[in-house]
C-alpha cells in the first residue's frame, strides 16, 4: 500500500501541471478512457455519483457533460489538485478521505475513481468505502493503468514506464521523483482477475475488466449486491 502523506505532498507539488502532463505522457489517450468511461456510466442513468481522487475534475466533468440530470460530486484528499478542479471549471467538490468518507451509507447510485485507487494507503478499506457509500445495486468504476499482457507490448510499455515517462515528466514539472513513484506503483497494482478477486472480497457482488489500448489501461466495474 502507499504512504498517504507522500501521495498527498506529491500531488501538492504536480497540481499545476498534472493535467498537461497526462495528455502529454498518454498522447492524448487518457481524454478518450475518461470519456469511454462517462459513456458507461450514462447508461446506467444514475442521479447521484461521487468521483472520488477526482484531481482536477477531469472524469467528474466528463460524467456531467453524459449525464446532464445527474448530481456529480467529486471528493479529493488534495488541496491543491482541488483548486486546479475549479480553475478548470467544476465546483462541486469536498474534502473527502476515501478511506473515510464524509456521505451516508447508500447516498450515491455511482462511485467512480480514476487513477487514484492504487494511490490510496489501504485498497481493502478504500473499496470497502466505496461500497458502503453505494446503494444496493449500485456500480463502482475504476479506471486505472495495467500492464499489457500482450508479450510484444507489454516489454515496450515497461520500458516506456521506466525509463522515459519518469524523464519526461520531470521535465514538465520539476519533479521527476513524483512520477518515479507513480510509475513504479503501477507495477505494483493489481489488474484484471486479481483486480476483480479484491472487489468482489470487499463488499461487491460481481465485477468485470474492460482492457482500453492494448491493457495499458483498464475500466473495472463492479456491481454492489441488490439487497
Amino acid at each position: 500500500m502507499q504512504d498517504a502523506g507522500f501521495v498527498q505532498k506529491a500531488f501538492a507539488r504536480i497540481a499545476p501541471r498534472y493535467v498537461l502532463t497526462n495528455h502529454v505522457l498518454s498522447l492524448g489517450i487518457d481524454i478518450l478512457w475518461r470519456k469511454a468511461t462517462a459513456n458507461r456510466i450514462a447508461e446506467l442513468k444514475p442521479q447521484w455519483v461521487l468521483d472520488l481522487a477526482t484531481g482536477s475534475g477531469d472524469l467528474a466533468m466528463a460524467i456531467q457533460s453524459s449525464c446532464p440530470q445527474a448530481h456529480v460530486l467529486g471528493g479529493d484528499f488534495t488541496p491543491p489538485m482541488m483548486t486546479e478542479a475549479q480553475r478548470s471549471g467544476f465546483h462541486h467538490l469536498i474534502a473527502a478521505d476515501a478511506l473515510q468518507l464524509p456521505v451516508a451509507d447508500g447516498s450515491f447510485d455511482v462511485v467512480t475513481v480514476a487513477f487514484g485507487l492504487r494511490n490510496m494507503a489501504s485498497w481493502p478499506r478504500a473499496i470497502s468505502e466505496m461500497s458502503r457509500a453505494l446503494r444496493p445495486g449500485g456500480h463502482l468504476f475504476v479506471l486505472d493503468f495495467s500492464l499489457p499482457t500482450l508479450p510484444i507490448v507489454r516489454p515496450m510499455y515497461v520500458f516506456y514506464l521506466e525509463k522515459i515517462m519518469p524523464q519526461i515528466a520531470g521535465l514538465l514539472t520539476g519533479h521527476r521523483d513524483a512520477f518515479e513513484y507513480l510509475c513504479q506503483s503501477i507495477e505494483r497494482f493489481p489488474s484484471g482477475k486479481d483486480m476483480e478477486a479484491l472487489l468482489t472480497s470487499h463488499g461487491f457482488a460481481s465485477a468485470t475488466t474492460k482492457p482500453l489500448s492494448f491493457g495499458i489501461a483498464s475500466l473495472y466495474i463492479a456491481q454492489k449486491a441488490q439487497s
